[in-house]
């Protein structure tokens, strides 16, 4: 796979983008990031401690925007939440067929994108607990779950070596623990912040789960 000297970051000001960011930053990656406002900017000592990080304003739904922020990189790295306030429920479909358009145009081919554990593949064979979860998601929250398998299909149907990570609840914390994966269920609870950021950034140089979405569970 190629060399990723610079990473585009979409929601990394977000509750797990923020352990991203610092892994990104302790591992000494060059990046840029997307930022929504002001109020939502790193903190002051991260951004003078390491002059690596680029700050682009802008929202995932202005596709001009997207393209000032990918453009220059070598791959794409997206923890995108509905945020606070909240963006608009189809934000996820918006926001990767942005990225998917301008990652063409720049000839950018690495994107790695977590959602939730009830997305459906066809390898699927989760669990009852699984279902239920995943149920639970539709019955609560329609408009943004059924947003989310639209944006598998998306990905599915573009020609980029995507990898889509499927989560349980994630947990802010620092903590690292041995992760397990699976093509097929979901069996862990929660998966630490922590260990999702470093798996995010091992997939930029690991073609395991290029074009797969895996579930991601800490033990």
């Amino acid at each position: 796979m190629e060399q990723i000297i610079k990473i585009a970051v979409v929601g990394g000001t977000g509750k797990s983008g923020k352990y991203l960011v610092k892994e990104l930053v302790k591992q000494g990656f060059h990046f840029k990031m997307l930022v929504r406002n002001a109020k939502s900017r790193p903190t002051s000592n991260l951004l003078s401690e390491n002059l690596k990080i680029e700050i682009v304003n802008g929202d995932a739904n202005n596709y001009e925007e997207i393209r000032s922020l990918i453009d220059g990189c070598q791959a794409v790295i997206s923890t995108l939440g509905l945020g606070i306030p909240a963006s608009e429920k189809t934000l996820f479909s918006q926001a990767t067929t942005h990225i998917i358009r301008a990652m063409n145009e720049c000839n950018i081919q690495r994107y790695v994108v977590v959602t939730g554990l009830n997305v459906d593949t066809l390898f699927d064979k989760k669990s009852p607990k699984t279902k239920f979860a995943t149920n639970w998601m539709y019955e609560n929250y329609p408009i943004s779950t059924k947003n989310r398998q639209i944006e598998y299909e998306i990905l599915s149907a573009s020609n980029l070596d995507w990898t889509l990570v499927r989560l349980p609840l994630i947990e802010q914390t620092d903590a690292r623990n041995p992760i397990k994966t699976s093509l097929e269920d979901c069996e862990g609870d929660k998966i630490s912040a922590s260990d999702l950021a470093h798996f995010l950034i091992g997939q930029l140089s690991d073609e395991t789960f290029v074009r797969q979405s895996p579930f991601l569970w800490s033990l």
